[in-house]
């Protein structure tokens, strides 16, 4: 047995790619779970969801969603919550997560998937359609989903409340939970001073993570970012910056040591340095209470 799950700290993991398949099945690292992209396990069967079976005997599975689009006017694709139901029913994983995102929508008569991640204003008529969609996806899975904030390029005139009082809102109506992605925040925060803001994107994260309510966060999110001068890109291709790895610390105090994990998905390195990455998340991360006996 691999599992290596430190029960006096939350538990850290890593997105598991196709790249590292093999590596992880044969060497067992040390990890408290693994996550992998649900779209990619939608087969009826295969080579994919044999090895998804496999380490699932090892390692207590999150299944983190890019396709529901859960900020689409058009709803939910039926087949697509329908395949999703089906792996989380096979697979029973700890959690299961997509993003606040639109990705669908009609056009010339018929309806198109973005095969992107694309912003959503934040104002009362999305705030009505991502109820919507994420209680028909909690109806569906029969269980909470949890909705994680995005990396955005642009923002929208027709805002009429901050992300945080959106996501709060989104919380409170649904009853779902909230995915803090660390990296996303800082990369906003880095292209809001590119843009002009004065606030300092270190202190801007910090204030982020406080108007969060606590007791509504499941998951927590780690990756690299690239500086490409006039924009900073979430492109998940790097090791954890050093102000992102301090927002976290403060994450995992504000809301009392939740599961985190480590994203790679581009220039993909050896597994560990992966490895290396989610031991530092576990030893930042808080003591998880524990009960004591009468």
């Amino acid at each position: 047995m691999s599992l290596s799950h430190h029960a006096d700290h939350a538990p850290c993991g890593i997105g598991w790619r196709h790249p590292h398949y093999g590596e992880l099945l044969e060497s067992l690292p040390g990890l408290d779970f693994i996550e992998v992209h649900s779209e990619n396990f939608f087969a009826e069967g295969g080579a994919g969801l044999a090895v998804l079976g496999q380490a699932r005997e090892h390692y207590p599975v999150s299944l983190h969603g890019v396709g529901l689009g859960l900020g689409s006017a058009c709803g939910i694709d039926t087949w697509h919550l329908d395949q999703l139901a089906r792996l989380v029913e096979r697979i029973e994983p700890v959690r299961v997560s997509d993003h606040a995102c639109f990705a669908r929508g009609t056009a010339a008569g018929r309806q198109i998937h973005a095969a992107d991640l694309l912003p959503i204003a934040f104002n009362s008529v999305t705030l009505d359609v991502m109820c919507a969609n994420v209680q028909r996806v909690q109806d569906r899975l029969k269980r909470q989903l949890l909705v994680e904030n995005l990396s955005a390029y642009l923002c929208f005139n027709s805002s009429d409340r901050d992300e945080t009082t959106f996501l709060r809102e989104l919380v409170q109506r649904t009853g779902c939970g909230l995915l803090v992605d660390v990296n996303n925040i800082y990369v906003n925060a880095l292209n809001a001073r590119l843009a002009g803001s004065m606030a300092d994107p270190r202190v801007a994260c910090l204030e982020w993570l406080d108007r969060i309510a606590q007791g509504s966060v499941g998951e927590l999110h780690l990756a690299g970012h690239r500086d490409n001068g006039d924009i900073v890109i979430d492109d998940h291709g790097s090791r954890v910056c050093a102000d992102v790895w301090e927002i976290y610390r403060h994450a995992q105090k504000r809301f009392g040591g939740v599961a985190a994990l480590v994203e790679w998905d581009t220039d993909i390195p050896p597994l560990a340095v992966l490895h290396e990455e989610a031991t530092r998340a576990r030893n930042i991360a808080i003591p998880v209470p524990q009960a004591v006996a009468a």
